[in-house]
């Protein structure tokens, strides 16, 4: 079974050595581990893996090697459980219908009556428009409608929850896959800025052909490699509505990693708070402090904001406005400290441009960052390139 595991590893693209092999077995043999599933995998993730790009890459190859579970890379076909199809609840409404329901009124209020519904209610409830349930035009529960609420489990269909209730999992994005296309990359070598600094590793060829003339014999010289200097902090928004955005934003991840040496990347879910994280699996456990970020990183880096800025108003302007945990300072807040650390910041939007304006969250957001939003496509990350460039 472990060899096999090794050749998935390979075929998924991830560079596992037979020495990393026979060390994960020494491990085993020495026993420094529990024998548990869970530790098994953490120690072959430590072993195996050197990139955070390839984490989610490796999780999916562990799952299916050990838990029967197919891949992306797979060429047998999912069966789709058949209540995955079914929405038996679900309320559907015309348009005319939906106009006519009402929302609750303010974020004070809908929070009061969410309380309130929560002390009430004594048993499960389907349909209606009071009770937390499903289907229906509650403002609390899933599967229905209502202009604004409390999403608490199920899926999002109508993006209109203003909070959701429930403990979601995101994937971390791919550096390692294939560019549709080059010319994001040409967009992006617009902020570039050489310089040579560091240990002297290269062979200066017109420095030692010179000094050699002059000397008479070898006189080697080295320099520093040409690198980019330009450092670049890159903030990825990742769950929810910024799903059917995956593979164009896993392309420009990966360009930029390539393109930048001196890259940092954090996610963050709709709105920046007080903490960030490397690692979708572990998002709850291993965070970082925002302000860690902001006092560790100098200012001149160059500040890159990726997402659709498509959420509710209250998740940026009021504290406690984060769908997932209680934000005691609003994103705003977050948002102006950034902008004012970084003067070089932009925000790239994977939303098509002309849609912006029916998004009151999108224009906050615009706001925030100086008008410093640009759509993602090629024309819009070029001129975002040329904002960074300036001096600010």
């Amino acid at each position: 079974m472990f060899l096999n595991f090794l050749d998935e590893l390979r075929a998924a693209g991830i560079k596992a050595s037979l020495k990393e092999h026979l060390m994960l077995l020494e491990a085993l043999d020495k026993e420094v581990i529990d024998r548990t599933p869970e530790q098994f995998y953490f120690l072959s993730r430590a072993v195996y893996v050197k990139d955070e790009g390839l984490l989610d890459r490796f999780d999916q190859v562990f799952n299916k090697v050990f838990k029967g579970l197919l891949t992306e890379y797979g060429t047998n076909p999912v069966d789709i459980p058949a209540d995955w199809l079914r929405a038996v609840a679900e309320k559907f409404l015309t348009p005319e219908e939906m106009a006519a329901i009402e929302s609750l009124g303010s974020w004070d209020d809908i929070m009061d009556t969410l309380k309130k519904r929560l002390e009430e209610q004594k048993e499960r409830h389907e349909g209606g428009s009071k009770w937390i349930g499903t289907g229906g035009t509650s403002p609390f529960g899933h599967g229905g409608y209502n202009p604004e609420g409390v999403r608490i489990g199920g899926e999002s269909k109508h993006k209109r929850a203003l909070k959701v209730w429930e403990k979601r999992e995101f994937q971390n994005l791919d550096n390692t896959r294939e560019l549709g296309t080059r010319n994001i990359k040409i967009a992006l070598r617009r902020l570039r800025k050489f310089a040579r600094q560091g240990a002297a590793e290269e062979l200066d060829i017109k420095a030692t052909i010179d000094g050699t003339a002059r000397q008479g014999w070898l006189d080697i010289h080295m320099r520093p490699e040409r690198r980019n200097a330009i450092k670049v902090l890159l903030f990825l928004d990742v769950g929810g509505s910024m799903d059917p955005f995956i593979k164009l934003v896993e392309e420009l991840f990966s360009a930029a990693t390539s393109e930048f040496k001196n890259l940092e990347f954090f996610y963050f879910h709709n709105c920046l708070y007080e903490g960030v994280w490397k690692d979708n699996k572990r998002r709850y456990s291993e965070r970082t402090p925002t302000w860690e970020v902001l006092h560790k990183f100098p200012h001149d880096y160059k500040v890159v904001f990726v997402g659709d800025a498509a959420m509710s108003p209250y998740e940026i302007s009021h504290p406690g406005g984060s769908v997932e945990h209680f934000n005691e300072e609003s994103g705003a807040v977050w948002m102006h400290r950034v902008a004012n650390t970084y003067p070089a910041t932009v925000w790239l939007n994977p939303t098509p441009e002309q849609h912006w304006t029916y998004s009151q969250s999108t224009k906050i957001i615009k706001d925030l960052v100086n008008d410093r939003m640009y759509p993602l496509t090629l024309e819009g990350l070029d001129d975002a390139m040329r904002e960074l460039t300036r001096k600010h």
